[in-house]
């Protein structure tokens, strides 16, 4: 390996040590408590290396936004792809997006609630967001109805079901409801 392999390896791992931390602090102690002094204390490096990877607080939330959009995508397509028939793909889509907006608020908040820089539904997106879009697709495409556009019949379902994962955390739905809402989403929107 040359040194330079070695430097980028080492350079690769302290990024990837940042944005672990980062989520590890906001889902411990929320958004407000990460800051670069933080971090560079918990990670033992100095703040101009933690500058060196990331220009500040909204880039490294963009990183860990990236890396939950990759890991929603993985876990809707596991979730569906265990499923038996359109109904079934849908409401395992459904369940496996609720619950990892449930299991983790600081990335779910990463990527739709907090300015990381991120560009959404347009060419500049970056591809983990788009993944995680075509996640939905897969399984929410077949189900739109005649005359609908798959694309736009998924975005009207991530709506809800961002509705649902945003109005939940909050408080202001009872959880008793909870899966009574996923068959009401899955029943009346995508009419299965």
């Amino acid at each position: 390996m040359s040194v330079q392999e070695r430097k980028e390896r080492e350079r690769a791992g302290r990024e990837r040590l940042i944005v672990a931390t980062a989520r590890e602090l906001a889902e411990q102690q929320g958004w407000d408590a990460v800051t670069t002094r933080r971090l560079a204390e918990r990670i033992e490096y100095s703040q101009p290396v933690l500058y060196s990877h990331f220009r500040g607080k909204r880039e490294i939330i963009g990183a860990v936004a990236l890396q939950g959009a990759a890991e929603m995508a993985t876990a809707v397509r596991a979730a569906t792809s265990a499923a038996d028939g359109p109904r079934a793909r849908v409401t395992a889509l459904a369940r496996a997006y609720l619950d990892y907006a449930e299991s983790n608020p600081a990335v779910y908040d990463a990527m739709f609630q907090l300015d990381g820089g991120l560009t959404f539904a347009n060419e500049d997106t970056p591809e983990p967001l788009k993944d995680a879009f075509a996640a939905l697709l897969e399984s929410l495409g077949e189900v739109a109805g005649d005359g609908v556009h798959p694309a736009l019949f998924t975005e009207v379902f991530w709506a809800a079901l961002h509705g649902l994962a945003t109005l939940t955390r909050a408080g202001r739905l009872p959880p008793e409801d909870a899966e009574r809402r996923v068959e009401l989403l899955v029943d009346r929107l995508a009419m299965l």
